[in-house]
């Protein structure tokens, strides 16, 4: 059979129906607490339930797809990157018919309070500690969107975007401590990050009072030019399964 044959004699009823859909893992740091973006549903299925934004492709390609979801149910569309996460395409994960998920991570600093739209009841910020348990499989993708963000400041400079364009390594060490979700020992911290060429560079100055009661103002530091951390700072669980 050729392939005039082939599409002449197809029938789309022999295949199971299946859908795809979007769903959005958008992360920040409010007052030096990683919160997590979530919608309360408005509609079955899991209605009441607290799940991630998302809903069905359209006539979109799968980048705006994820945008246009993002806006409708929470108002926000944030202009930080977006990056394609992973898919998530158990059969059961939707009780309504077979759907294959597409998630999302954007992760951003100072991101708007969210105003809920769409069919989405209410939207807020909530700390990832406390975010579950979320309808369909979405603590399995917020898990896989935390992973993805705590590896990303373990090998790129992105921590630098949450601190403003001069910081003290004391700021830059809430980043991580807020994302990785552990106190990190600051001597050993500032160390690590000046042994990385190109992570932050000196200002030159120091700031106004100094951190701690008789002691000396800290030194102030900007973005540096690496693009990628070589070597990692590692989270020190990673540190010690790599020794």
């Amino acid at each position: 059979m050729n392939e005039r044959e082939f599409l002449e004699n197809y029938d789309p009823r022999a295949f199971e129906p299946l859908a795809v859909t979007v769903d959005v893992v958008t992360l920040t740091i409010r007052e030096g607490r990683l919160k997590v973006l979530l919608v309360e549903r408005g509609e079955p299925p899991f209605a009441g339930r607290r799940a991630l934004p998302g809903g069905f492709v359209r006539d979109d390609d799968l980048d705006n797809a994820a945008r246009r979801e993002l806006a409708e149910e929470t108002g926000l569309l944030p202009r930080v990157h977006l990056e394609q996460l992973a898919s998530f395409g158990d059969p059961g994960r939707d009780p309504r018919m077979r759907v294959v998920s597409v998630a999302y991570l954007a992760f951003g600093p100072s991101l708007a309070d969210p105003v809920a739209g769409g069919d989405a009841a209410t939207a807020l910020w909530a700390d990832v500690d406390a975010a579950g348990p979320l309808a369909f499989d979405h603590d399995r993708i917020l898990a896989a969107g935390l992973e993805r963000a705590r590896s990303k400041l373990e090998y790129t400079p992105l921590a630098t975007a949450f601190v403003g364009d001069e910081f003290t390594i004391s700021e830059l060490r809430s980043v991580y401590a807020a994302v990785w979700g552990e106190d990190l020992h600051a001597g050993n911290f500032h160390r690590k990050v000046l042994s990385v060429p190109g992570f932050v560079e000196s200002t030159g100055a120091t700031t106004e009072r100094s951190s701690q009661r008789g002691g000396p103002r800290a030194r102030l530091y900007r973005a540096g030019d690496a693009r990628i951390l070589h070597p990692a700072l590692l989270r020190p669980a990673r540190e010690e399964e790599v020794r």
